[in-house]
C-alpha cells in the first residue's frame, strides 16, 4: 500500500515539474521573441522631426559646405548594406552607418566590411528602444552597451548617436553629454522603410539639396536601387558625400 502511495506522489511530483519547465520554456521563448522584434522592426515614425536648436543637437552642419552626409540607420538588412557598399565604392562616396547593437552582434562580418571600405560607424542604441522614455541612466546603459560592443571590433570610439525614430528628451541629451557623444537627426527624411520606392526615394534625397545636409536612410531593397542615380546627381552639382563628421567639421 505504501509503494503504491509513494508511486503517486512521485507521479505528482514529476507532473507538476513537466508544467512548470513548460510554463518556464514559454516564457523565455515570449522574452526571446519580443527581444528579436524589437531589433527587426522601428518603434515610431522617422518622419517625426524636434524642431528645436538643443545644445548638442545636429540637424546638418553649421554653414554650407561641398558634403552632402548619407545616414543609414541599421537594425536589418543586411543583404542591402553589403549592395549599398558597393555602390558607394562605385563613385567614391562615403557614409555614416548608425548600427543598433542587437544587429551588429548578429552581423559582425558586416559591420567589419563597413569600416574596412572607410566609411563611419555611429550609435543607434542596442536594442531600438524610446529614447525620450528613458531615464538618464537608462540612456546612458542603452547607448554606452552599443559602444562598448563595437569597441570590441577594435573600431574607433563612436562619437555620434542617432536616437531610433528621432525620438530623444532631456535625459537621453545629458547621457550623451556625460559620454562625449553628439546627438544627430536629419535635415531630410527619405522615409524610404515605409514608401518602398525608388523615385520617391531619389526626389527626396535630391531636390533642392544644399552641401552640409544630412540625409536620413535605411538599408532598403528600393533605396539600394535609388543610390548609384543620387549619388551620380550630387556629382553635376558639385557635391560629395561624405561621413557626417566630415561634414561638421568642414562645417565649423
Amino acid at each position: 500500500m505504501k509503494k503504491t502511495s509513494d508511486r503517486a506522489a512521485s507521479k505528482k511530483r514529476l507532473s507538476g515539474d513537466v508544467k512548470l519547465n513548460i510554463a518556464t520554456n514559454c516564457a523565455l521563448a515570449l522574452l526571446i521573441f519580443s527581444v528579436g522584434i524589437v531589433c527587426l522592426f522601428p518603434v515610431g515614425g522617422s518622419e517625426a522631426v524636434d524642431a528645436g536648436n538643443e545644445e548638442g543637437v545636429y540637424r546638418g552642419a553649421a554653414a554650407e559646405t561641398d558634403g552632402v552626409s548619407l545616414m543609414f540607420n541599421v537594425y536589418w538588412g543586411t543583404e542591402e548594406v553589403y549592395r549599398i557598399l558597393d555602390i558607394l565604392a562605385e563613385h567614391d562616396a562615403k557614409a555614416t552607418f548608425f548600427v543598433g547593437g542587437c544587429w551588429a552582434d548578429d552581423n559582425v562580418d558586416c559591420v567589419k566590411e563597413i569600416l574596412s571600405r572607410g566609411h563611419e560607424l555611429g550609435n543607434h542604441g542596442y536594442f531600438h528602444k524610446d529614447h525620450a522614455s528613458l531615464s538618464e541612466s537608462e540612456n546612458r546603459e542603452e547607448i554606452s552597451v552599443c559602444n562598448r560592443f563595437i569597441k570590441l571590433l577594435t573600431a574607433p570610439d563612436m562619437t555620434l548617436f542617432a536616437p531610433p525614430s528621432g525620438s530623444y528628451g532631456k535625459a537621453a541629451l545629458d547621457a550623451c553629454a556625460a559620454l562625449g557623444m553628439k546627438t544627430i537627426l536629419w535635415s531630410r527624411d527619405t522615409i524610404d522603410w515605409r514608401d518602398k520606392n525608388a523615385s520617391l526615394i531619389y526626389t527626396r534625397a535630391t531636390k533642392d539639396i544644399r552641401g552640409g545636409e544630412f540625409v536620413l536612410m535605411h538599408p532598403m531593397e528600393a533605396t539600394a536601387d535609388a543610390l548609384g542615380d543620387i549619388l551620380a546627381y550630387y556629382d553635376t552639382q558639385a557635391l560629395r558625400a561624405v561621413t557626417v563628421s566630415e561634414n561638421l567639421q568642414n562645417g565649423g
